[in-house]
């Protein structure tokens, strides 16, 4: 280490979990993070909301003036305030400036990522966020650096930590959706409006991040199609453990290629079942895995915490110490790659499979009837099973892959079939052959 080099100062935006424990590793090691980045780091202001709520910080850190601290004498700006604005402002002020920045702000990096990666390239300045999708996992720098050199053609993964344990707990206890939750909330896994997890908005920020990156394409949260968990009941759970699946709720980006050579990116977020045997199937409670498809390294897992104060934390001060290393040596990040600019193919046109289960009549020809609408949109069955007798007759259906769109009609047209009480369930089927 150069013990004359400057500091690289350092500030802090938001002091929550997460900022709480960034702000006490940088304070407890300091020879190690000078050591790693060949300069001592320095933490010049924090800036929160309410200081007096902020004890542990010293007094002379805290400051209510975020905009005054970003414009400051500083080198790098971290953001954990998460939100659109005032983050959006703050980083773009950071950036045109000249200043570095590392972030765990998915829903801001979904939406203005575009924005941000372009004041970064005028100035030079580097913008890292790797927290922003799955908590300590290293993720994004392998898709950003080193498959960069790779075709990736898939990324599915569990990226939502409440929604894995709420399915979770639902699979292994037979519970319901609404008691699952309320015990995810008492156990600190749900937050008190847990919407943004549930309804999947969390997931399909994360998903943008994720297509954006692997596809070299401008992906927004807006371009995910997005499904939440509030309507899978213990019926689809118990469905789906009849077929030897499970229920997970998966951000899937994907290079979808036509049959004339012409390609497209499909992102989208939705409960599916997935067999037992797949390698996601085994991640419980609130952890997240993705699992990547490329070309030339084929299979790859990434596995582990996916949210939390102290896993969070080692990922912006990965990025931190990247950040800092590229000051120190002159050097620069990795810069926004969009190249491919593939379009964003809508969800409808978005090849699927369907687990359907319905409740039919107990009298000849049912299958017959519902075969012939599959029949009629060109949806092919890849198993179907008839069971029980008089009231409690059903027949479950699983197709081969096809438009969701073409699905999607097949099963509004059977709904009006007389010979069909109801249709119980609807589930996409991921993870095996179609």
């Amino acid at each position: 280490m150069n013990q004359d080099r400057a500091p690289i100062r350092v500030a802090l935006l938001g002091c929550g979990t997460v900022g709480t424990e960034v702000l006490r590793l940088l304070h407890d090691q300091p020879d190690e993070f000078a050591a790693r980045t060949g300069a001592p780091m320095l933490v010049t202001g924090v800036a929160v909301r309410r200081p007096h709520k902020h004890p542990e910080v010293p007094q002379h850190l805290l400051t209510t003036d975020a905009q005054a601290l970003v414009e400051g004498d500083v080198d790098v700006v971290v953001e954990l305030i998460g939100g659109i604005e005032p983050a959006r402002s703050l980083l773009l002020t950071a950036l045109r400036s000249g200043k570095s920045v590392v972030t765990a702000n998915k829903a801001l990096l979904a939406e203005h990522g575009s924005e941000l990666y372009a004041a970064a390239d005028a100035s030079g300045a580097d913008i890292y966020f790797e927290a922003a999708v799955a908590g300590a996992i290293p993720l994004l720098r392998p898709l950003r650096e080193s498959l960069a050199g790779d075709r990736i053609n898939r990324v599915m993964g569990i990226v939502n930590g409440t929604t894995n344990y709420i399915l979770s707990a639902m699979d292994s206890t037979g519970a319901g959706y609404a008691e699952t939750l309320d015990e995810a909330g008492r156990l600190g896994y749900a937050e008190a409006d847990p919407t943004a997890d549930v309804d999947g908005f969390d997931a399909a920020a994360k998903a943008a991040i994720l297509a954006s990156l692997a596809f070299h394409t401008r992906v927004t949260a807006s371009d995910v199609h997005r499904e939440g968990i509030s309507g899978v009941t213990p019926g689809d759970i118990a469905a789906a453990r009849t077929l030897d699946r499970t229920v997970k709720l998966l951000a899937i980006c994907e290079r979808v290629v036509d049959e004339d050579g012409t390609e497209s990116v499909s992102a989208r977020v939705h409960p599916a079942m997935i067999p037992r045997s797949h390698p996601l199937a085994g991640v419980g409670d609130a952890f997240n895995a993705v699992f990547v498809e490329a070309e030339a390294a084929g299979q790859l897992m990434f596995y582990g915490q996916g949210a939390g104060g102290a896993p969070t934390a080692s990922a912006v001060l990965g990025d931190l110490v990247a950040v800092a290393r590229n000051l120190v040596m002159a050097g620069k990040g990795p810069r926004e790659s969009a190249h491919a600019q593939l379009p964003i193919r809508p969800m409808g046109k978005t090849p699927t499979r369907y687990h359907i289960s319905l409740d039919v009549a107990d009298k000849a020809g049912v299958l017959s009837q519902v075969a012939a609408t599959f029949n009629e949109h060109d949806v092919s069955i890849s198993v179907v099973r008839q069971q029980g007798r008089g009231e409690e007759a059903s027949l479950v259906v699983v197709t081969h892959t096809a438009p969701d769109a073409a699905l999607r009609s097949t099963v509004d047209k059977i709904a009006q079939l007389p010979v069909v009480r109801e249709v119980v369930s609807v589930m996409r089927v991921e993870g095996e052959p179609s």
